[in-house]
């Protein structure tokens, strides 16, 4: 490339970056596609610096090889600034849904949202939001994992939620990948590790129930819905090479605090202090 104006192109690329906010909507020529999304050459200026839709940013409703095409023009939101590599990240999925990518865009992690459970899968719930836009391709616009449906221990979702119950969730993230609001159900629940955290301590001796036998360890219930671990070095004053030597499921044992994590929420044992 030349220089324009007398300055240099780092001078150019530099100018311009400062120019361009996430959020703007520009325009350009598709000059490259892979597996990995296309390659974008913008319009006026904005064709000094390299951009990019990346494969999960092309479209939530339909394949990358329907939407870009080499010599195809398009409009897309600028998503990303990267200015030490001189490259502008893109989404035409938000150009796409414009309601639907300016209410998530808009949403607050912690903010609380409202809805009704749309579906229930095994990898998570579908929300249909109360102020929200429908999805184009999801039965909600507001899903929630697994982890995050309770605190306490299920075996299956259908012990949390159904189909048609109203929820009330905390907001955790846009994501951007599947146009979806991510939500935690169990956010606006009381953590039952914290409660047992705020009155444990380490060398608090208690009893607790084995609730799981694992290679490393043997899992001990100390409080309901609060487990802990104790390691297999743990076991027992003698070294066992299995924790079925020492324990078995539904045993009572009497266990010491011997690490606690709050943030991690991960409680350590031991049966030897």
């Amino acid at each position: 490339m030349g220089s324009v104006d007398g300055a240099t192109d780092d001078q150019d690329i530099v100018e311009i970056l400062k120019a361009v906010q996430i959020g703007d909507v520009v325009s350009g020529t598709i000059t490259e596609v892979g597996r990995r999304g296309a390659s974008v050459r913008l319009d006026g200026r904005l064709c000094l610096v390299s951009a990019d839709i990346g494969a999960l940013d092309v479209s939530w409703c339909r394949l990358p090889d329907e939407v870009i095409q080499v010599g195809r023009r398009v409009t897309a939101e600028v998503i990303a600034v990267d200015s030490e590599q001189a490259r502008i990240g893109l989404s035409l999925a938000a150009t796409e849904n414009p309601e639907l990518w300016a209410f998530l865009k808009g949403l607050r992690p912690g903010e609380v949202l409202s809805g009704v459970v749309a579906d229930v899968q095994r990898f998570g719930v579908f929300v249909a939001l109360d102020d929200g836009p429908s999805h184009p391709v999801y039965p909600g616009v507001g899903f929630i994992t697994i982890p995050e449906l309770s605190w306490r221990h299920f075996d299956d979702v259908s012990e949390v939620v159904e189909v048609g119950q109203r929820v009330t969730c905390s907001v955790l993230c846009f994501d951007t990948t599947n146009g979806e609001a991510r939500l935690s159900l169990r956010a606006l629940e009381p953590d039952p590790f914290q409660e047992f955290a705020d009155a444990a301590h380490e060398g608090q001796e208690l009893w607790g129930t084995v609730t799981k036998l694992v290679p490393f360890g043997a899992f001990v219930s100390v409080a309901e819905d609060v487990a802990g671990l104790i390691h297999l070095d743990e076991l027992a004053t003698i070294p066992a090479e299995a924790p079925d030597q020492v324990l078995q499921v539904g045993d009572r044992v009497k266990v010491a605090i011997i690490a606690l994590d709050r943030y991690s929420r991960r409680l350590s044992l031991s049966c030897r202090r």
